[in-house]
């Protein structure tokens, strides 16, 4: 087994009476890429901020290899590079000045920085913008400063909290195409959370965030294989009378909105049946329901299942953390 980097041990954080973390147990290991994903106040920024050193544990420990977090900080943060949700570098310092100041920082000399800079600038596809200031770079091109400054002290491990939000789908692309190469060329284990599902699939394994409680965590294939139910997938010309009806059938266990169709969670032996009578309740409404049909269980349906069974309610749309980017 590689190198285990990040071990997390029964932490707990807690602000007043709402408990963010409860009980967590967590690790990362070498050359893995680790996806947190859950529903927005599910605990993921406090978790991960907890795991970087910028908020105490009310209780549990971390350890960053092999280092403690709270004993042995200074040698535990050497070995992280962390990127937050919002843009938090000198808008008015230019792309190079921020590298330079963040490498001296981390103890860089002037004859060290340059060069490691400049390799850190091409890897990233900045090296044409040194001289422009922070704030005048696109949306992108600011996470990928960001990413340049975490990964500029050549860290082991990245802690990436939603680093792609509020980004276009190229963009996206184009960062996730760094994160699999720097963990590819240099064995780097990384830490993601994010509010896309086409991302968690690229990462080794999920764990699944609901109420500060990592409820499951797996490979992506395992997680979706391990939902017994079947899903129905309906399209109509009224998606909210479609539901209506869909939820008055008692063999569904749950109906959740993606985009312009329904996923309908029930039992396999229940599913021909459900199909049957719901065809028959539409057209009995006069709603037009142009297709339903099985469909493979994808990871959104698992996710979306345990937050049935945790009572949190939420369609798919609704949910940030589970957007489907």
């Amino acid at each position: 087994m590689s190198e285990t980097l990040l071990q997390a041990l029964n932490l707990s954080k807690s602000f007043g009476e709402t408990k963010a973390v409860i009980d967590l147990n967590l690790d990362v290991h070498a050359g893995e890429i680790y996806g947190l994903v859950g529903p927005d106040g599910a605990g993921k920024t406090t978790l991960i901020r907890v795991l970087v050193g910028a908020m105490l544990p009310d209780e549990g420990e971390v350890t960053i290899r092999g280092y403690n977090m709270l004993t042995e900080s200074d040698q535990a943060r050497e070995q992280l590079g962390y990127l937050s949700q919002r843009f938090s570098l000198y808008e008015d310092l230019t792309v190079l000045e921020n590298l330079r100041f963040f490498a001296e920082v981390r103890g860089f000399s002037p004859t060290e920085w340059r060069p490691r800079i400049m390799e850190t600038l091409e890897f990233v596809g900045l090296v044409e913008f040194v001289d422009r200031r922070a704030g005048q770079l696109s949306g992108g091109m600011k996470q990928k400063l960001g990413l340049a400054t975490a990964l500029v002290h050549q860290p082991i491990l990245l802690l990436l909290d939603e680093p792609t939000g509020g980004v276009d789908p190229v963009t996206r692309q184009d960062f996730w195409q760094l994160i699999i190469r720097v963990v590819a060329e240099e064995g780097v284990g990384v830490l993601v959370s994010t509010p896309y599902m086409d991302e968690v699939m690229r990462c080794g394994r999920v764990g699944m965030m609901i109420g500060g409680r990592l409820v499951l965590e797996g490979p992506p294939e395992t997680l979706r294989q391990s939902l017994s139910d079947h899903i129905l997938e309906l399209r109509g010309a009224s998606i909210t009378a479609l539901r209506r009806i869909a939820a008055q059938d008692g063999a569904v266990k749950d109906v959740q909105t993606f985009g312009d169709r329904l996923h309908l969670r029930v039992q396999e032996k229940q599913a021909d049946k459900v199909m049957k009578r719901l065809k028959a309740q539409a057209g009995k409404a006069g709603v037009e329901l142009t297709q339903i049909r099985r469909v493979e269980l994808q990871l959104e349906d698992v996710f979306m299942a345990l937050i049935a069974e945790n009572n949190l309610g939420g369609d798919l749309n609704e949910v940030e953390g589970v957007a489907n980017g």
